[in-house]
């Protein structure tokens, strides 16, 4: 089922260099955005953009590209862990207003290329956001490996990257396979 949005219609977007930890940018809570303004629409297309150049990406939020906003976008469209997919959307401003199913799951993050840990999150959520662009406010309600993207992009827009969340250094791995 694919939301209201076509990423096309915020139109072509430029391809910006991502912010890698332990940049500051990445540890501060993102300030929430007004979507209809064209440079938060104008944002939203340069992250399609750098996203999709990045091989394996299925999401990736304001902070990664050096702007401290509560702006991110998802698709995991394809990818084999996917099973409910909404296809590629961008939300602004979004919470999460229900989280239930909690279990492990291994992660990765363009910010933090060289390591992966296990996270503990939600396998269903339900989401609150706005559409940049119309700033038409939607809710999603989604599970498995969407829902962990979710989780993550918002983590990324309040200040907090995967490695916040395993529960020590016993779950954080070196990377093996650079997609």
């Amino acid at each position: 089922m694919s939301l209201p949005f076509d990423p096309a219609d915020l139109g072509e977007g430029t391809v910006l260099p991502v912010v890698y930890a332990p940049a500051p940018v990445l540890g501060v809570p993102g300030e929430a955005v007004d979507p209809t303004d064209p440079a938060v629409v104008r944002l939203a297309a340069d992250l399609f953009a750098t996203m999709r150049v990045s091989p394996g990406c299925v999401g990736l939020a304001a902070p990664q590209v050096g702007a401290g906003l509560r702006l991110f976008v998802v698709d995991v469209t394809g990818h084999p862990k996917a099973s409910t997919v909404h296809g590629a959307y961008a939300l602004a401003n979004a919470e999460i207003l229900e989280a239930s199913r909690w279990r492990p799951g291994r992660e990765g993050c363009m910010s933090v290329p060289d390591l992966t840990g296990d996270v503990k999150r939600a396998g269903r959520i339900v989401v609150s956001g706005e559409l940049p662009g119309s700033g038409r406010k939607i809710t999603i309600t989604t599970d498995a490996f969407e829902a962990r993207a979710l989780q993550h992009e918002i983590d990324h827009c309040a200040g907090r990257l995967f490695l916040d969340r395993v529960s020590g250094a016993h779950a954080v791995y070196q990377r093996k396979v650079y997609l």
